[in-house]
């Protein structure tokens, strides 16, 4: 993966040739968060400073392993746990991983054991496209779900009001006040 120096995002070619390396050892991922959203969409909206990607608990091993090998390290933060943690490389590359395990219903349940929080089967079934290549990634409907419950922003409101004007969702109430 390339960048060039003071650039701090993660572009297209770069989404792309990380899911190629997963690919190479059948780790799946979904992809989670903006690049979800531009997935869905099928062309990128804005900037992205990370790849959110969802990956089951069984492939991080490989998948760290990969990255460390190209100079991704740990990066700290507050609130890293071992289902929701950074990598980082010197270029400012970042890819946050959302850890899951998949149940018998085919949810992948998101946390410490025990726990409620999960990505409903459904919300595991979208497809889109980056940079012409089809992904696998979180659909419309539950990315816009998991766009509320928090204080919400202009960047926020970009991402759910596309998905909503795109695929015909109602708009969620904590983004009213910005029509």
């Amino acid at each position: 993966m390339t960048k060039s120096v003071g650039q701090s995002e993660m572009p297209a070619e770069d989404v792309c040739d990380f899911l190629n390396l997963m690919d190479r050892d059948d780790t799946h991922i979904w992809l989670d968060g903006g690049w979800a959203v531009d997935a869905c969409l099928g062309f990128q909206t804005r900037r992205h400073s990370d790849l959110d990607i969802v990956i089951e608990q069984r492939h991080v091993d490989a998948a760290t392993s990969v990255l460390k090998r190209l100079g991704y390290a740990p990066v700290p933060r507050p609130d890293s746990r071992p289902w929701n943690f950074v990598l980082g490389n010197h270029n400012g590359r970042q890819i946050d991983f959302h850890v899951i395990v998949r149940d018998d219903d085919g949810r992948g349940l998101y946390g410490p054991p025990g726990t409620e929080d999960c990505y409903p089967a459904e919300a595991l079934t979208g497809k889109g496209t980056v940079h012409g290549r089809t992904v696998d990634c979180i659909t419309p409907e539950w990315l816009v779900r998991f766009h509320t419950g928090y204080q919400v922003d202009a960047t926020d409101w970009a991402d759910v009001s596309a998905l909503c004007s795109r695929f015909g969702i109602p708009i969620p109430a904590e983004y009213l006040r910005f029509q």
